[in-house]
């Protein structure tokens, strides 16, 4: 019968093999060893369930009791409503490129910068966030997407202060781009608990938007 464990370092929940008990392991999250109870030999008796410890919502961290899964299905006006920006962006970036390929001024692109940056944050972060973790919501969700989006929208700014003999080359950015994707990753780590994988893969939707459009828009796409 399976044995539940909580580990005393991180609080992940996992169940062992109580094949496994007496022994010692380390925790398949944060590496702390962990002593894997022996069972009770005693009679079972059969409980009604306890009410669990229900922790606040919106905090991100793992409760000190056993949950019930909170995972909220996307909406079809969500879906509608990330459809319709993402056909309109592609659109006025098309338009753009179109009309005056490579014209739009400095601003026009620091706002587009800045406003693709707060769904692109959102929307990531619903995809690449860790399921064993209690999710972020509200208040808590907005301050830290709102983080992580200005962090993102600085790096672009930052890329168009490299000098353009430094990436005018393939191979250049195999020395440039390590060091815009370590910086994006570690934003969204530290502001949205993501594990590193999922941190650079969640900074990589941001750049292949951004980049995307601005290829539309007659621009070098980075």
């Amino acid at each position: 019968m399976p044995i539940q464990v909580v580990c005393p370092g991180c609080k992940s929940r996992f169940s062992v093999s109580d094949q496994f008990a007496g022994r010692t392991g380390p925790c398949p999250k944060c590496k702390r060893p962990i002593t894997i109870p022996k069972p009770a030999a005693q009679a079972v008796t059969i409980h009604e369930p306890e009410a669990p410890v229900v922790s606040s919502q919106g905090s991100g961290r793992v409760p000190t009791a056993p949950i019930t899964s909170t995972e909220r299905p996307v909406s079809r006006l969500q879906f509608a409503l990330v459809g319709i920006g993402a056909i309109g962006c592609l659109l006025g970036a098309w338009l753009t490129g179109a009309t005056a390929p490579g014209k739009a001024p400095p601003w026009a692109l620091a706002t587009a910068a800045v406003a693709l940056a707060f769904p692109c944050a959102a929307i990531g972060y619903r995809i690449a966030r860790d399921r064993e973790l209690e999710p972020y919501r509200g208040r808590a969700l907005a301050i830290r997407v709102t983080i992580c989006a200005l962090v993102y929208a600085a790096l672009w700014g930052v890329r168009a202060l490299v000098p353009a003999e430094m990436t005018t080359e393939m191979w250049q950015w195999l020395y440039v781009a390590p060091i815009f994707f370590g910086l994006g990753a570690l934003a969204s780590f530290a502001t949205l608990d993501l594990e590193w994988g999922a941190a650079v893969v969640h900074f990589s939707l941001y750049v292949l938007t951004t980049a995307l459009l601005r290829w539309l828009a007659g621009f070098t796409p980075i």
